[in-house]
């Protein structure tokens, strides 16, 4: 969907909003677990017969003829619209594996030749479907492509034409979906006053339904807000979400937030590890009963999924916030790429190593993108190597310690996040770092850059992007002024 906002031309996504339901009884709740039963042996059939080469070219819909002729649907006792749209969410699942692994299979065939006739008979057939008829390709995607196997047994499809709600007297919303008996629907109280629309996803959890849909980006209120006029740099944190270049830290809860919930799982484990070894030993000696009282009351999984749940929202509130305060005054936010898996992290101790593990950089990261794209702002990755390192006037590499980043040229101590986020805004201008720039690379610019600068050298090759000049200049004059 593409859209006009603020004057730029914006392309939309789908978005996923969740409904949950609200009281619902026992016996709703089992008559939806009993068709989840049936119809998650329908994604294992699925999976099973067409998970690999056998299912290669076919369609959802061919798989669906396939079934009506040989009469395999009766064996699963659901409904003619349940089992079909279970068959066509399995089968985007496999699609999805195997575009996965094709990724692999074109790198393998780029290795192979480089011949441009060569790859574009191999690239149209991996496309098409056709890669089983090749040997070299059938060979890969064996290799790249693992066997999938369906364990997804708590989920329902439903067709945008086969739900209704309705509102009671109180004005509580009730979402009507087909059970397992023909013409007999079973409706649902949701905590919610706006009706799901188009295809639902029902999923069951700790005794309660979760209902899945998708809308538009461009109908989401936060779309109608406009975005600033400026350049920011931000830099990620786990004290707080984020930091601007202007100095201002946002999202400051995130890591109390991360803390307190590492701290409390760290207690919540270990008294867990002491009853499930009385419980053990319970059964070791032979009191069965003592051992299974103990699963049944104290080991169970709900009451720390429901808590997990809420602490997620809590962090996901927290994030999207700081991002929204972010992208109020900048146009232009530049960031770096978080999607980016980080090998080697320095050992700061078992308590820090663990907190840290909690840490949420892909919900950050999903912000940016969600949150940039939707009120009309540019987000720019940029290679984020040394930021954290340099000083941001002289480019000298520093020490940091803790919050503070020490300067050994300029003889200045930073704020060691507003000195990251700076220098991830100048490296927007930097056409001698590119985004995908090895680390050693970068540390041999930068080293050079200072040799030049102590011995009084132009720096050779320096542009600055015209988005952040402006920007820059700015932040530089600002802190000579308050030099003075």
């Amino acid at each position: 969907m593409v859209v006009q906002v603020h004057g730029r031309t914006v392309a939309f996504m789908k978005v996923t909003r969740v409904a949950y339901s609200h009281r619902l009884n026992t016996g709703k709740y089992t008559a939806l677990a009993e068709q989840c039963r049936h119809l998650g042996r329908v994604r294992s059939e699925v999976w099973q017969r067409y998970g690999s080469v056998g299912g290669a070219a076919l369609s959802d819909r061919q798989v669906r003829d396939r079934w009506l002729a040989d009469g395999t649907h009766v064996q699963f006792g659901v409904l003619a619209n349940a089992w079909k749209e279970t068959v066509r969410d399995a089968m985007a699942g496999i699609a999805a594996s195997r575009a996965a692994a094709q990724l692999a299979v074109k790198r393998a065939v780029y290795r192979r030749t480089t011949d441009p006739a060569e790859h574009k008979r191999l690239f149209t057939a991996l496309k098409s479907g056709r890669w089983a008829d090749d040997p070299f390709l059938a060979r890969l995607m064996r290799k790249y492509l693992a066997r999938g196997h369906n364990r997804t047994r708590n989920q329902i499809v439903v067709r945008a034409d086969q739900h209704n709600t309705r509102a009671d007297e109180s004005g509580r919303l009730w979402l009507a979906v087909p059970g397992l008996v023909q013409r007999k629907m079973i409706r649902i109280p949701l905590n919610t006053t706006v009706a799901p629309a188009g295809t639902l996803r029902l999923i069951l959890r700790n005794n309660r339904v979760e209902i899945h849909y998708q809308i538009d980006a461009a109908d989401m209120p936060s779309s109608q807000r406009p975005c600033g006029a400026r350049a920011i740099g931000v830099d990620k944190g786990y004290t707080e979400a984020l930091t601007d270049s202007d100095g201002n830290h946002h999202g400051r809860r995130l890591g109390k937030l991360l803390t307190a919930e590492s701290d409390y799982r760290k207690a919540k484990g270990r008294a867990r590890a002491r009853l499930r070894s009385i419980a053990n030993n319970a059964a070791a000696r032979g009191d069965h009963g003592k051992a299974d009282r103990i699963h049944r009351n104290n080991l169970g999984t709900m009451k720390r999924e429901r808590r997990a749940a809420r602490w997620e929202a809590q962090v996901r509130t927290e994030t999207f916030t700081a991002v929204h305060q972010v992208v109020d005054k900048a146009s232009t936010v530049v960031a770096e790429d978080l999607t980016k898996t980080f090998a080697g992290r320095k050992n700061f101790g078992r308590n820090t190593n663990r907190r840290l593990a909690a840490w949420t950089k892909g919900v950050i990261a999903e912000a940016l993108t969600n949150v940039s794209q939707r009120r009309g702002s540019a987000l720019v990755h940029v290679n984020a190597a040394y930021t954290s390192q340099a000083c941001h006037r002289c480019g000298t590499l520093g020490n940091r310690s803790g919050d503070r980043f020490h300067c050994t040229w300029c003889r200045v101590v930073w704020q060691a996040d507003v000195n990251a986020a700076i220098n991830v805004l100048q490296r927007a201008a930097d056409r001698d770092i590119g985004l995908h720039t090895p680390h050693r690379v970068v540390k041999q610019i930068l080293r050079a850059r200072t040799d030049r600068h102590r011995t009084r050298l132009p720096v050779q090759d320096s542009s600055r992007h015209p988005a952040a000049e402006s920007e820059i200049s700015e932040l530089l004059s600002n802190e000579q002024e308050a030099e003075r």
